[in-house]
Formats: C-alpha cells, sequence, structure tokens
C-alpha cells in the first residue's frame, strides 16, 4: 500500500524464534512496537524460519529483534526504508562455533520515486506562468495590443483609437480637484498584499485539506514537530485576520461610523462564523439527521469567529478614529505606546494560559504534562494526549463533541479524543491574531512610510525569532515549550509569526511597494475567503473536486486530483472577482 514497503525476515536461527518489534524515528521516546514472531529454523540451513511483514515508510524505523524466550536483544537496525520496496533481513549466526548474530538488510526490488509526480506538476505549473507572463508581455506592444483587440471585438478598436485621442468621457471633471466619488475611492485604496497573503494561505490549505497528494509531509506533525507549511497555514490565517481587523475597524469609525454600529457588526460577524463552522465541521449529508449526542462544538471556524470577537473588540474598546500622529515621548514606538492596556490585556491572557497549562492538576497525569499520550514517554501516561488542554474540553465540552481523530492517533497511537482547536489553545490564537493586528498598527501609523513599515515588520520577525530560540531551545522536543500546533503552544505562536512577519514584508515589497507582482493568482481567493474556505469543505467529495481513481495507492492521482479541484477554486475565485462578486460577513 501506500507508504508502505515489504519486509521478509528469514531466521536462520535455531529455536526457540524471533520476536521483531519496530519504534518510527518520528514517535519520541515511544514503546517499540511487536510487528511479528518470525519461526526458528528446522535445523536445516535449507528451510529457515520466515515471516513478512509491511513496514512504513513515511518516517526512518529502528527494527529490533530479540528472542522469544528470554527477551535478549539480539541485533537493532536504523533504516529509512522506500515506498513499495522488496526487502528481506537475514538473520544468521556468523560462524557455528560463536554465538555472534549478524542482521543482514538485502533489498530485494528497489523503491520507487514517489516524487517525481511533484517535480512534474511544479514544472507543469511554472510552464503555465512562462506562457501568462510572456503573454503580458506582448500585450504592451502596440502592434500585438491593436491586433488581438481587433480580433476579438472590432468595435473595442473604436473605443481604443478614441480614448487614445481623448474624446470626451461623461464620468470626467473638468475641475482639477478630484470629485468626492474619485476621493473616496483614493482614500479606502487596499493593500493588495494582505488579500495576496490571506489567498496564498488559504490556497496551500485547501490543497492539504484535500490530501496533499497524500504525501506524509503535506500533513500535520502528530505531536512536537518542526515547522511546515500544513503547520503554520491556518495561525497565518489567523495573523492577517488580526491585521485587517486593524484596518477595517479604523476605516470604519474614520467614515463616522460609531462605535456602537460597528460592535454589532462584530457581534453579527463572530455569529455567523460559528454557525458556519458547526455545520461545515459537522457534514451528515447521507446519513441522516445529525444527533446531537456527538455534534462536535470546536473548529476552524469557530476559533476564528471567538479569535475575531475578542481581538476586533480589544481594538473597539482603545482605536482612535483620528489617525494623526502620536504625540509622546517615543515617537518611535507610537503603534505600541498609545495601545498599553491591550498589550497587558494580552500578556494576563498569555499568563492564564501557561498557568492551565504547567499548574492545572490533570487527574492521573504529571502536572504540566504537555505530551501526546499512547505510546509516548514510554506508555506512562497512556490517557493523559494534550495534558490540561485535553482535560478542560473533556470537562466543559464532553468526549463526543470533540475531533475523534487527531493526528497523534497515527504515530502515538492514542486512543483518547483530542480537538486541536479546543478551548485553551483558543487563548494563544488570540495572541497570534494580536500580533497580526500589531501589523496592522504598523501599516497606519507610518502610512505611505514604506521603509519604516518594512523595517518594523524586519524588528518583529527577529524578536518573535529570538523568543522562540529561548522557548524551545532551538530543538524538537528539548525546549522549554515545544513547537506544537495541536496544542497552540506559545512557542508555536512566536515561530508562526515570526515567518508571517517576513512572508507579509516579502509580499507588501513586491505587491504595494514596488509593484514587481498583482498578487495574482492569490489575490482572488484572497478577496473572497470565506466562500472559497466553505465552499471548499462542502464540496470537497463532489465532482469535479473529487472523482474515483483508476489507483486509488497512487501519489500521481491524488495529487493530480488535489491540484486539479485547488485550481478549479482559483479559477472560480478569479471569475468571481471579475464579476465584481465578494461574499462579506
Amino acid at each position: 500500500r501506500m507508504d508502505q514497503a515489504l519486509l521478509l525476515v528469514r531466521n536462520e536461527l535455531p529455536a526457540p524464534g524471533l520476536n521483531l518489534a519496530a519504534r518510527s524515528g518520528a514517535c519520541h521516546q515511544c514503546l517499540y512496537q511487536f510487528l511479528a514472531f518470525v519461526p526458528p529454523s528446522n535445523e536445516s540451513l535449507r528451510n529457515p524460519g520466515t515471516a513478512s511483514v509491511m513496514v512504513d515508510t513515511q518516517h526512518p524505523l529502528t527494527l529490533l529483534l530479540n528472542s522469544s524466550v528470554g527477551d535478549r536483544d539480539l541485533c537493532k537496525i536504523q533504516y529509512h526504508f522506500g515506498e513499495f520496496g522488496n526487502y528481506s533481513l537475514v538473520v544468521k549466526t556468523l560462524s557455528t562455533s560463536t554465538q555472534n548474530v549478524s542482521c543482514d538488510l538485502v533489498i530485494s526490488e528497489g523503491p520507487i520515486n514517489t516524487y517525481l509526480p511533484i517535480l512534474f506538476a511544479f514544472l507543469v505549473y511554472m510552464g503555465i506562468l512562462a506562457i501568462l507572463i510572456a503573454g503580458r508581455l506582448l500585450m504592451k506592444i502596440d502592434p500585438v495590443r491593436n491586433w488581438v483587440y481587433k480580433k476579438l471585438d472590432p468595435r473595442a478598436t473604436d473605443r481604443m483609437i478614441n480614448s487614445e485621442l481623448g474624446s470626451p468621457n461623461t464620468t470626467e471633471s473638468i475641475n482639477c480637484d478630484p470629485t468626492p466619488n474619485q476621493w473616496s475611492t483614493a482614500s479606502r485604496r487596499r493593500l493588495h498584499s494582505l488579500d495576496t497573503f490571506r489567498g496564498l494561505s488559504l490556497v496551500i490549505m485547501v490543497f492539504v485539506n484535500y490530501g496533499g497528494g497524500k504525501y506524509w509531509f503535506f500533513k500535520h506533525e502528530s505531536w512536537n514537530g518542526k515547522l511546515h507549511f500544513p503547520s503554520a497555514l491556518f495561525s497565518r490565517f489567523v495573523f492577517i485576520m488580526g491585521t485587517s481587523i486593524a484596518l477595517a475597524l479604523g476605516s470604519m469609525l474614520r467614515w463616522g461610523s460609531s462605535k456602537w454600529k460597528v460592535l454589532r457588526k462584530i457581534l453579527w460577524r463572530t455569529f455567523v462564523l460559528i454557525l458556519l463552522g458547526i455545520i461545515v465541521v459537522n457534514p451528515n449529508y447521507c446519513l441522516g439527521p445529525l444527533s446531537w449526542d456527538n455534534l462536535r462544538i470546536p473548529g476552524v471556524l469557530q476559533r476564528l469567529g471567538f479569535t475575531y470577537l475578542v481581538v476586533a473588540a480589544l481594538e473597539l474598546l482603545f482605536t482612535r478614529a483620528d489617525s494623526g500622529t502620536w504625540e509622546g515621548r517615543f515617537p518611535a514606538l507610537q503603534d505600541i505606546l498609545p495601545y498599553w492596556p491591550q498589550w497587558i490585556f494580552i500578556l494576563v491572557l498569555e499568563a492564564i494560559w501557561l498557568c492551565l497549562t504547567f499548574l492545572l492538576p490533570v487527574p492521573d497525569c504529571p502536572r504540566g504534562y504537555i505530551g501526546p499520550g499512547g505510546i509516548g514517554d514510554f506508555g506512562r501516561y497512556p490517557n493523559c494526549t494534550g495534558g490540561a488542554a485535553g482535560y478542560i474540553d473533556r470537562l466543559l465540552l464532553g468526549e463526543k463533541h470533540m475531533y475523534q481523530h487527531p493526528s497523534s492517533a497515527v504515530i502515538y497511537q492514542t486512543t483518547m479524543p483530542y480537538d486541536p482547536e479546543g478551548i485553551l489553545g483558543t487563548i494563544n490564537s488570540i495572541v497570534m491574531a494580536f500580533l497580526g493586528l500589531q501589523a496592522g498598527k504598523i501599516t497606519l501609523s507610518y502610512k505611505d512610510q514604506h521603509k519604516q513599515i518594512m523595517s518594523r515588520f524586519v524588528i518583529w520577525g527577529i524578536v518573535m525569532g529570538i523568543i522562540s530560540a529561548i522557548l524551545t531551545k532551538c530543538s524538537k522536543e528539548e525546549g522549554f515549550i515545544p513547537i506544537n500546533k495541536n496544542l497552540w503552544s506559545i512557542s508555536y505562536v512566536t515561530t508562526t509569526a515570526c515567518f508571517a512577519f517576513i512572508l507579509l514584508l516579502l509580499i507588501y515589497y513586491l505587491v504595494d511597494v514596488k509593484k514587481w507582482w498583482s498578487g495574482a493568482p492569490f489575490l482572488y481567493p484572497g478577496m473572497n475567503s470565506i466562500l472559497v474556505y466553505i465552499g471548499h469543505q462542502v464540496f470537497a467529495n463532489y465532482f469535479p473536486f473529487k472523482w474515483k481513481m483508476q489507483d486509488s495507492q497512487s501519489h500521481a492521482e491524488h495529487l493530480i486530483q488535489n491540484l486539479t479541484a485547488t485550481t478549479l477554486w482559483v479559477i472560480i475565485s478569479y471569475v468571481l472577482y471579475r464579476r465584481r462578486i465578494f461574499w462579506k460577513i
């Protein structure tokens, strides 16, 4: 099967036989898991005992062979098996006069290269991009542009000639002063870098949710782990939501909306997001009426909704309708010092998270435990998945109202339900959105001062990186607080915020400062993010987003299907953009 290899163990030793166990390299401090019993040789080397097992190819494995009697370890082998490979492990004595045992791993049939489909897909998309860029450059050549317009629509040629000759336009004003409508448009000029940032995160999120070609590196880490695309997507979405809050609230207040009116809009949007989230995470289209007994309460949109409520209300409480320069002792901190009550609130929230995580007593679990449970930590705490975070969810929500298939169940073989969008982690998602809010305040405080904005993005990225290095000790498992997406640990927040500031800096420079990039194609889904996210969830199992495969064990087929579905949502968002259709809540 996919992500598996065949291992044939040949035992040329006499009785009593061997036990084969394995441990994944991605499983921290895990117990060895029994794979197979290998019968002994029948006193003749021509007829050794054999056993065949399927082994995982996603991560390196440590194989352990020991005697079935006496539990004596005979050999230990570390190896990263290749997908669809065929391997033989031959166990024999080096000579009849000694008891030394040799374990030789032989490749009977080589594995396949499962990464070629990714390379091919990359080349295809790069080819499409090259064609589009070439077409855009050609359209800047007057003869080519005129010929294309003439072929597409002869009347367009007349319009183009009239416009070049300066024919009168009823919308133009003789007065040199801008009309109120033009002034309004200029004042509300949208930062395309924010939509591009949001759209980039959303497109990758859609691809990952659709399966990511079934590649292991497009899946979330089982527990603690290095940061890669899937683990950082949701946090980047939360980050840019905070940035948008700063810009949107400031704009509404400057245009005369009262704070009570804005608050009502915040409450309504929160209600709609949470309601849509509950509907999306509990699809029951073909299974009859949904039972309230096992309704999942937390979810992505629910967390976004609650995070939005807290951060938007906090900003509304302390924001100013005027956007003038702050008159204070430290003008370089004009995006921080005027909002010191907000920072106190956020620091108090973080103190609550730390106290609950590391001081709350959890039945049958050590205080401050933040491990995965299951077979992790050598199986000492099998029912302690997530420590205080899991306990609070089970206590307040109930086990049946949580996510039943957490990522920790795959490698750590946990049996307890655990929700990665649970209650305690929402505190740190608020912190993440607040850091995004800070990015929005920077763009407002230093409006049109590109160097100031970019330098502050760099400073914030460095500060977040330093905090992450201290909390994690630059290690995967040995830090004070490891990076953990399931827990939304504070080190996860600071690390993803570091990369979010740097990524926003790059996109802002390319899109809004130099204007070298329009933001396409990510700009389009970024401007219709709610529609794309809900749509890709609702229609995930419908054609043309999914179809029956000829070979369900092929990464290539899964990759084609997932890329096709993701590309379709980009095309849909582009069509909606061209028709000026935007779904806002």
